[in-house]
């Protein structure tokens, strides 16, 4: 320590940092990590409203007397994205629209409205002043669009169109009453639309039922949106428009030809999800005529098979990203030539039932550096995929993937978690939720053998691990059984791989995610020593019957990023355990407590206390909790959105019908 002698009219002052190098600093944070530090002190909070932060930022609020003061402090950032939610047509909503076109319009970029019943009045009084706007959402908003008169008038068309003349995407899904004329006239206002979104739209492709004739017989419909009219959309903006989004709606092979035929359309983004007409026909027709797809959604396409696999590797080899899951009937062909397509980035072949990984694990073997080097992989629910198969995947997908998904594989063992720990250690996101053969031995990287030495059975729960079990890899994994990547894994390979210590799942240092939901068989023993991750942000421990506060607490103190943490089906959690965890976990959002039986309304008073910045809570089937609590944690916590509190104290009280909604 260092002592200064000064007069007493002397001045000490502590030498501030320039602004340029507490910005460089804050450039190493997370962005909820630089929230924090912003708070330190009024250089720190300059310092990270530099724009050099301020690229896609987006500020979601609900309509309320509160948001005007937010509104009107936005207006001193050179740009902002907002999502406004529960806007109707109100005093209040009507004077926070005013507010958002005179604080922000020249520098609003993207507006997105959802769970709203905005006006028309009010909609019409404030896109005009959008000068700036990029991105519109306005998914859902029936209100507008059932008069069928949204955008009738010539001289509000013509202040819309000067203003979103720059307009680059449009969300228009699960509109009810979108029809041809409102459909003509809103995009008449937007032609250079980039990205263009109609999923869940009623739109009639090939008979028009209120008519009782084809689609194209009579010009523009007031009751639906014909395939005639999107067509003619499409080859209006077909030099500008990458990207389409068709998902949900009841698009034939027929009509799917005609889109994609449009000349000179050129899309990157294809999204069909849950459109379940479509056939391997209309798969092969659109990879003809849309070559440079980057990212194609086929997802919930029930109809298709390994015919529509192998026409995407012929014909799409520019993919990066790939949504094939809950498409039944694809199997295992196809998929080892898929993988030769080197720009594959993100595969999803979950619940396709008959994938196994066998032809992944080919594919990969024999594409070597030039296949595809992938980033996320889900194989939710494939439950033939075993131990040799996520041993092969882990060891051939080492360097590049960041996203593993195998929830519900239920042949997924101990053995797999340890090649995952030990050769995966890029990921960012692991999920093992329902994989119910997953151990305690597994999470901490070792053999369930003599040698572990485990002590005889006691009252308490869980394997007991001998003092020397850090000198068997539980820190550091042991030299592998390979030296160099084997390019063929056989069952001998697996055997030998199953007599060694492994990482433990800390060797994930990465990890932002993880679901653990289900693994019945995980105790306090592993999880109070693998959960430590600094930069975790969404954990799910649900369903985990022989958990208790232990893990709680501990969790809570090694993982203070959390935002997002679920604990239900936990009976072993009582309120001693939210006590201690509450205390750490500042940043949470959105927590689930649901049938835990020995939650009581201390819990509650306990988030009043620490967890300020809650949004969500699920206490449904907690029978300890009273509403009178759950009306105070309402009252205190300005900033909840959702309260789902259904037979909350054994009863199904009339307010939580399905849940307590809170502005």
């Amino acid at each position: 320590m260092v002592w200064i002698e000064m007069d007493s009219d002397a001045e000490l002052r502590t030498p501030e940092l320039p602004v340029e190098i507490i910005v460089y600093i804050l450039s190493f944070l997370h962005a909820s990590d630089r929230k924090e530090a912003s708070l330190v002190c009024r250089s720190w909070y300059s310092a990270s409203q530099d724009l050099s932060f301020q690229r896609n930022v987006t500020f979601c609020f609900p309509a309320s007397a509160s948001s005007l003061e937010l509104v009107r402090c936005l207006g001193n950032k050179s740009r902002c994205s907002l999502i406004i939610s529960q806007l109707d047509g109100f005093s209040v909503s009507r004077l926070l629209l005013l507010e958002v076109g005179l604080c922000l319009g020249s520098k609003l970029e993207s507006l997105a409205l959802p769970g709203s019943s905005i006006t028309e009045a009010s909609l019409l009084t404030l896109l005009p002043q959008l000068t700036s706007l990029r991105r519109l959402d306005l998914r859902g908003l029936d209100s507008l669009f059932m008069s069928g008169a949204f955008l009738s008038r010539e001289e509000h068309r013509q202040q819309i169109r000067s203003a979103l003349c720059g307009l680059e995407e449009l969300n228009l899904s699960d509109l009810r009453y979108l029809s041809d004329l409102t459909f003509n006239r809103l995009t008449g206002c937007t032609p250079r639309l980039r990205r263009l979104a109609l999923a869940g739209c009623h739109i009639a492709f090939e008979f028009d039922p209120y008519r009782g004739c084809p689609v194209g017989a009579v010009e523009d419909s007031s009751a639906l949106l014909s395939l005639r009219n999107l067509r003619r959309l499409l080859m209006e903006q077909k030099s500008t428009l990458t990207a389409l989004d068709l998902s949900r709606t009841s698009i034939t092979p027929e009509s799917l030809r005609t889109v994609v035929q449009v000349q000179d359309l050129a899309l990157k983004e294809l999204f069909l999800q849950g459109c379940k007409e479509l056939t391997d026909y209309s798969v092969e027709v659109l990879v003809k005529h849309q070559a440079d797809l980057h990212t194609l959604d086929l997802s919930g396409c029930t109809e298709l098979t390994g015919r529509s696999v192998e026409a995407i590797t012929r014909g799409l080899r520019s993919l990066t990203h790939l949504y094939l899951s809950k498409d039944w009937k694809i199997s295992e062909k196809g998929l080892a030539d898929l993988l030769s397509v080197s720009s594959l980035r993100t595969l999803d072949v979950s619940e396709c039932i008959h994938v196994n990984g066998t032809e992944l694990v080919k594919g990969l073997e024999r594409s070597d550096a030039a296949g595809a080097q992938l980033e996320k992989l889900h194989l939710r629910s494939c439950t033939y995929i075993q131990d040799l198969a996520v041993f092969s995947l882990s060891q051939l997908l080492g360097d590049s993937l960041r996203e593993l998904d195998l929830t519900s594989c239920i042949n997924v063992t101990d053995v797999s978690v340890r090649a995952v720990t030990t050769y995966l250690q890029k990921l960012v996101v692991l999920r093992l939720g329902w994989c119910r053969e997953v151990t305690d031995w597994g999470l901490l990287g070792l053999v369930h053998q003599s040698e572990c030495e485990p002590e005889e059975e006691t009252e308490e729960k869980g394997p007991k691990f001998t003092r020397t079990f850090g000198n068997m890899g539980f820190f550091k994994p042991p030299p592998m059984p390979f030296g160099e990547r084997p390019k063929l894994v056989t069952q001998n390979d697996l055997e030998h791989f199953k007599q060694k210590a492994g990482a433990s799942l800390l060797a994930l240092s990465r990890l932002q995610e993880l679901d653990l939901s289900g693994c019945t068989k995980l105790t306090d023993s592993s999880l109070t020593q693998v959960l430590r991750f600094p930069d975790l942000r969404h954990l799910s421990l649900s369903s985990l019957p022989e958990i208790t506060d232990t893990s709680v607490a501990s969790l809570a103190q090694h993982c203070r990023s959390l935002t997002r943490l679920m604990l239900s089906h936990c009976p072993g959690i009582t309120d001693r355990g939210i006590t201690d965890a509450m205390q750490h976990l500042h940043r949470l959002q959105h927590l689930s407590l649901s049938c835990c039986d020995n939650i009581t309304d201390r819990s509650l008073f306990i988030l009043v206390q620490h967890s300020q910045r809650l949004r969500t809570l699920d206490i449904s089937l907690c029978k300890n909790i009273s509403m009178r609590t759950v009306e105070h944690l309402q009252t205190q916590l300005p900033s909840m959105e959702n309260i789902n509190s259904r037979f909350i104290g054994g009863t199904d009280h009339p307010l939580t019908d399905d849940s307590c909604c809170c502005c």
